[in-house]
This record gives structure tokens, sequence and C-alpha cells, in this order.
């Protein structure tokens, strides 16, 4: 499955960028999918910032993913590469449930355009049924298919949500 996201935030390149990549936690508050969100490491080298972050959602569990998990679904972990001489961002979501299975990785693009800032969000979500071992054969393709579904509905929206949130952030900060 292909993430595609393009939101327009009206603040500059460099500010939406840092923003994004600074103030995770001053933005938890934004975001009304977030329960809370943990930075487990950041570090910096050549030009770039290295950061992994625990992310845990609220939301409901269909009914069949219930069965063989549950707040896991709604938890990931996040490794980040942040370049600031390009202003991209390659990303990488580990989930805490079905980890062996699910594959999801992707690159964020800031650009500037008319001194507004277009987050272009390219990603794939890949689930492998073979690797979902806790799952009984016979029911491995309704959970993969469940599964998807139920990230797919998630991933996309959240990026949205992100940067309506970062933009709430900024608009706030710069009344303040």
């Amino acid at each position: 499955m292909l993430i595609h996201t393009t939101p327009r935030l009206s603040f500059p390149r460099p500010l939406v960028y840092a923003t994004y990549r600074d103030k995770l936690i001053e933005l938890v508050p934004y975001l009304p999918n977030v329960r809370f969100l943990k930075i487990k490491s950041r570090s910096e080298a050549e030009g770039q910032v290295y950061s992994v972050n625990e992310w845990h959602a609220g939301g409901q569990i269909p009914p069949l993913l219930r069965a063989w998990l549950g707040e896991e679904l709604l938890s990931w972990t996040e490794y980040d590469i942040w370049n600031e001489s390009d202003f991209t961002v390659e990303w990488r979501i580990e989930t805490h449930a079905f980890t062996e299975a699910v594959r999801c990785s992707g690159k964020n693009r800031f650009l500037e355009e008319n001194g507004t800032t277009l987050i272009e969000s390219r990603g794939e979500l890949k689930i492998d049924p073979e690797k979902l071992k806790a799952v009984p054969k016979i029911f491995r393709g309704q959970v993969t298919r469940a599964v998807e579904k139920f990230l797919a509905s998630k991933i996309e929206p959240n990026l949205l949500q992100m940067a309506e949130g970062v933009s709430h952030y900024l608009a706030q900060q710069s009344l303040g």
C-alpha cells in the first residue's frame, strides 16, 4: 500500500522543518489521536539528526484484531534521519504488533513555495502474511487484510493531522 500526502502550511520552510524535527513533545497537545510520545534517542552527526521516537495513539481496534493483540496495534517506534541540507526526513516505522510482518517506511520532503511549505510525504506499507506467526495459518489472509485496512485508515490521516497540529502550534507561537 502506498502512502501519499501533500499538506501545505502557511509558514516558512525552515521554521516548519525545525518544528517537525525539534518540537515533538510540544506538539502532542495539538495531536488528538496521540496519547503520549516518548523520545528514545536523538543524535547529530555530519549535518544529520538521527531520532528514535515511541508513539502511543488512541482509538478503537477492530474486533478481529483485538483477538490477537491489544494496545500494541496503536503503538509504534519511528526511526528518522533528518537532512537539513535538502530539508528531508527519511523515516521507518516499526509497529509494536506484528513487528516481524509489517514494513513501513518513506520520505518527507519540505518544499518552499511562495513563503509557504509544502510537505510531500511518500511511503509504503507492506505486510507479509507468512510472518504473522501468532495467527493460525487459516486466518492469516483475513488478519493481513484487516491490519492493512486498519493501518491505512490511520497513517495518512495522522500525517495530515500532524501538519494541522504544527500549523496550530506555530500560529499560537506567533501570537504569544
